[in-house]
């Protein structure tokens, strides 16, 4: 006797991936269309004739005073570290001169602030913005009102 056979289910269909391959070559055009439309100017006004500077704000009168870099040792006993900071002010040209004058005044109120400061407040890495922010008011403080703009701070390093 034979024996029943059962019956083999139909093998499935191959999908076929040029639906997929149309669908890359259109997102490819799209995106090289959007781009070209987007760099030449053609969209959102952007473009290469704004990249000249043409139509930028003048700067204002602006001059900067370096201010001499500190070395601060932070810590007691066993554990010292060191704080190196460079720095620049941002003064109007103005009053450069003056404010190079009071420069040993300046230094001496950033060495005074930042030896008071707890290291703990110096590792933390939005301490940056609250020490400069206080070093500048010292500073507007000992220079005059309306003779600092601002304080650059162009090294803060603590090892």
């Amino acid at each position: 006797m034979a024996e029943p056979t059962e019956a083999e289910p139909p093998k499935p269909r191959k999908r076929s991936r040029l639906g997929l391959i149309i669908a890359l070559v259109l997102a490819a055009v799209l995106g090289g269309g959007g781009f070209f439309a987007t760099y030449s100017g053609l969209l959102f006004g952007g473009g290469a004739e704004k990249a000249d500077g043409a139509d930028a704000a003048p700067l204002p009168e602006i001059a900067f005073v370096p201010v001499d870099p500190l070395t601060i040792t932070l810590g007691n006993g066993g554990s010292v570290r060191h704080l190196r900071m460079a720095s620049q002010l941002e003064v109007s040209p103005a009053h450069s001169a003056e404010v190079a004058l009071l420069m040993p005044r300046i230094l001496d109120v950033m060495n005074g602030y930042l030896r008071a400061v707890a290291l703990r407040e110096l590792e933390d890495p939005a301490a940056l913005v609250r020490l400069r922010a206080q070093m500048l008011r010292r500073i507007q403080i000992v220079s005059g009102e309306g003779r600092v703009r601002d304080l650059l701070i162009t090294e803060f390093v603590l090892n």
